[in-house]
């Protein structure tokens, strides 16, 4: 191999190793910007690209969305608790030309930026708020965050408080202020459930009672209409005797009825009783005797009609279908709390 043959192959690759230096492939998420002896060229899109070697730089920047994630760093709130706070931040880079020439690293002034914005934020609540108002940190934490970073040509999409973890005795201070309202709410539900036991209670004495009470109440009616009808059916039955009798004794002389009071006088004296009392006077009862002995009386006549006697004399006898209805009419309501055994006492009844 002569001389000429070895350098042009050293030529070849020389040539290849400078074609190969100025060889720049920008992948599809990722914005190119050529820089060359100092002077900014211009953007690079996406795909195969040559620039001049060793006198151009390429600087790549990836557009897709970032996670960013904020240190956990101790802030004081407002109340004078310490708490270390954590974030994540949602990036995304809208003006490669500004994010690289405004900038000189827009991850890290994100990250310091939102450290002592959320030092401030925070500041300014008390430990309770902070606890329970995270949503609203997050969007003021990404307002801040947006409007600085604008001008970095930084888009802020979204920003989430990671955690919120109290130090120390303000921790032990709330895990027991928690265990107190745990037992403060179940000593409201035991007082709850309590109350309406007693409230229940009560209601079912109540009707208890008013059931009971309206038993016995129609218990008394049934018993008093019972007695009534009694009482009734007895008159009636009296008065029907005192009928027969007064009509049966119409034919009766003047002699039979004299044998019939001394026959009453009779069985009156024979007893142990110190009292005799005479429901008639005595004087008529001793010259009715006279008569009974052959007296004569200057004038005796007996007018008293002859009345044939009939079963007329009876009366209205009660029907034994009204006697039905009446026993039907009196006999108690079947209810759980009515005595089977008041309704055998009340007395049947009948119409007068």
């Amino acid at each position: 191999m002569d001389a000429f043959t070895l350098i042009s192959i050293v030529l070849i690759i020389i040539i290849l190793y400078i074609f190969a230096k100025g060889v720049v492939i920008i992948q599809p998420y990722q914005k190119g910007l050529a820089i060359r002896l100092g002077t900014y060229v211009g953007q690079m899109n996406p795909g195969f690209k040559w620039v001049v070697p060793f006198i151009t730089a390429v600087i790549k920047l990836d557009l897709r969305t970032q996670v960013i994630d904020v240190p956990s760093q101790e802030v004081i709130t407002k109340d004078n608790s310490p708490t270390d706070v954590d974030a994540i931040i949602y990036v995304r880079v809208m003006d490669p030309e500004r994010a690289y020439f405004e900038v000189s690293n827009y991850r890290q002034a994100t990250v310091a930026l939102a450290q002592t914005s959320l030092r401030g934020i925070i500041g300014d609540m008390e430990l309770d708020e902070v606890l329970y108002n995270r949503d609203m940190i997050n969007r003021r934490l990404r307002d801040i965050l947006d409007k600085e970073t604008d001008q970095w040509g930084v888009k802020i999409e979204r920003v989430e408080i990671k955690e919120v973890n109290p130090i120390g005795a303000v921790k032990q201070a709330m895990t027991e202020q928690t265990a107190a309202e745990r037992e403060r709410r179940a000593a409201i539900l035991r007082a709850d459930g309590e109350k309406r036991a007693a409230i229940l209670k009560a209601e079912g004495l109540r009707q208890s009672m008013i059931l009971e009470s309206e038993g016995e109440r129609q218990s008394k009616i049934l018993r008093a209409e019972g007695e009534r009808q009694s009482k009734i059916l007895q008159a009636q039955g009296e008065a029907q005797g005192l009928r027969i009798v007064a009509l049966g004794s119409r034919p009766l002389d003047k002699r039979a009825i004299t044998v019939l009071s001394l026959n009453a006088l009779e069985k009156m004296a024979d007893g142990q009783a110190t009292k005799i009392i005479f429901p008639f006077e005595v004087s008529s009862l001793i010259k009715q005797g006279a008569k009974f002995l052959g007296a004569e009386d200057l004038v005796d006549t007996d007018d008293t009609p002859q009345i044939d006697l009939d079963e007329s004399i009876l009366g209205d006898l009660p029907d034994p279908t009204e006697i039905t209805k009446a026993v039907e009419s009196v006999k108690p309501p079947e209810s759980p709390g009515a005595d089977p055994a008041a309704a055998d006492d009340v007395p049947l009844a009948g119409s007068t």
